[in-house]
């Protein structure tokens, strides 16, 4: 049994450096060797959405109305589409609700909105840059966002954070020639939409393991 358990103990050994030399180029051996290992899932920033009724408002500053007038839109669905997916009995005001209701009054704060649609919290995203180019010729997308959630009962802002700027690809770009632009904009606000629902639940680290190559 002593015997049998070295013999297992040293395979399992050389696995591992299998992999940290396998992972010399690239991401770096640590992570490479999470991936194939299987690592623990990165747990969430936030978990005061769960059994909560909550609405997603994006709102980009008044120069990217008009220039990316829909991403905004689009990003508030999808994650509200993530966030109903992921966590638990949560219960997300329907985005097409939430636009309706936008369109129709004036209202700037973010709890009055919330309080107005029947919300007990709101997931605010104030998209401060938002821009596909890299260029004439290549795509890239560039974000900058502030992520805010409000407790309506209360008044008070409860999760405030400000990430690094977001780019996808993260390390090359990819020719105007190769794809519509409106395919890589609705491809990066999926990739925006992850990112930012992924403060609120526990994630699996590996999904975006690939971007560069999730983009071709």
């Amino acid at each position: 049994m002593d015997r049998f358990s070295s013999r297992l103990g040293r395979s399992v050994a050389a696995l591992l450096v299998g992999f940290l030399m396998l992972a010399g180029a690239g991401c770096g051996p640590i992570m490479t060797a999470m991936y194939l290992a299987g690592g623990a899932d990165t747990p969430a920033d936030f978990n005061g959405l769960k059994k909560k009724k909550v609405a997603v408002v994006c709102r980009p500053l008044v120069q990217l109305k008009y220039r990316d007038m829909n991403a905004s839109s689009l990003l508030a669905r999808d994650t509200g589409r993530l966030l109903r997916k992921n966590v638990s009995k949560i219960e997300v005001i329907d985005h097409e609700k939430v636009e309706q209701w936008l369109d129709n009054n004036s209202a700037e704060d973010h709890v009055e909105i919330g309080r107005a649609l029947g919300a007990e919290m709101v997931v605010a995203i104030d998209l401060m840059h938002f821009d596909i180019y890299q260029g004439a010729t290549l795509y890239q997308g560039k974000a900058n966002y502030t992520l805010t959630v409000y407790d309506c009962a209360t008044g008070e802002a409860v999760y405030e954070k400000t990430p690094d700027q977001s780019v996808w690809p993260p390390n090359s770009a990819v020719p105007t020639s190769e794809k519509q632009e409106s395919e890589f904009r609705r491809r990066f606000v999926g990739v925006l939409a992850d990112e930012v629902a992924r403060h609120f639940y526990a994630h699996d680290p590996r999904v975006n393991f690939a971007g560069d190559a999730a983009a071709l």
